[in-house]
């Protein structure tokens, strides 16, 4: 690994760091910086739930109080979400490079317009806080398999989830989609690792990068407008997208 492939892995883990705390998306970033310094798609893919884990783990922590708050639901949407992203981590382990390389265009083009229709996919009324019920329950598992298996756009996707049947305050709805993502990749961690499909040297750089822009994250979601970074996710995801339809 080269000096300038080492400075591009810190840079897009902190940054996926930052932009996951906020709405999601940063496996556009982490995904597409791997694959660009060579790694083979699905082990990008793998590398990409390590590295991004710590950033959902501080992001968590700093949004404890919103998570205590919803501590019962949270256990139990918590487990429904591992059950989806073992599932999902699992369909990733069954498939060939070639087959997964060819998916990648398809599910990158799909995860850059949900996250593009974001804004319109969060309510913009959010009624009164209630409790998650089966046809959100049922959304998010579905959500989790997906995050599993690729994960780019899972965290606005658990937003439009959260948001059409749990309602309440943003913040509490960021902190339960940072919770739930966390144990998506935790989950998809321990079958990756099992795998060995697991790019270490890569993850070494990135995991204190993503750690400390996720803590990041929660400040700069509190504070600047989010049209800024979804605008930048937006442009990442649209190149990576025409890149892999192009290229072999």
């Amino acid at each position: 690994m080269s000096i300038a492939d080492a400075a591009l892995l810190f840079l897009a883990g902190f940054m996926s760091g930052v932009v996951n705390a906020i709405a999601g998306g940063g496996t556009f970033l982490t995904f597409g910086a791997m694959t660009l310094t060579g790694l083979p798609p699905i082990m990008a893919n793998a590398t990409s739930s390590i590295t991004q884990f710590p950033g959902y783990v501080t992001s968590a922590l700093a949004y404890w109080k919103e998570i205590r708050a919803d501590w019962k639901e949270a256990m139990v949407v918590g487990a429904l979400s591992l059950v989806g992203g073992l599932a999902g981590a699992l369909l990733l382990l069954s498939m060939s490079n070639p087959g997964f390389r060819a998916l990648v265009p398809w599910l990158l083009l799909a995860a850059t317009a949900i996250f593009a229709a974001g804004p319109l996919l969060r309510p913009k009324h959010l009624h009164a806080e209630k409790p998650i019920g089966p046809l959100g329950l049922v959304g998010q598992f579905a959500t989790s398999i997906y995050g599993g298996f690729f994960g780019a756009g899972m965290g606005i996707m658990t937003l439009a989830v959260l948001g059409l049947s749990k309602g309440g305050d943003y913040h509490r709805l960021n902190a339960l989609k940072n919770f739930l993502a966390m144990v998506i990749a935790g989950v998809a961690i321990a079958v990756f690792a099992s795998g060995d499909v697991v790019g270490w040297p890569q993850a070494a750089v990135m995991v204190p990068a993503g750690a400390i822009g996720g803590y990041s994250g929660v400040w700069v979601a509190r504070r600047v407008p989010q049209n800024i970074i979804r605008a930048l996710v937006v442009a990442v995801g649209a190149i990576l997208t025409i890149y892999y339809f192009v290229t072999d």
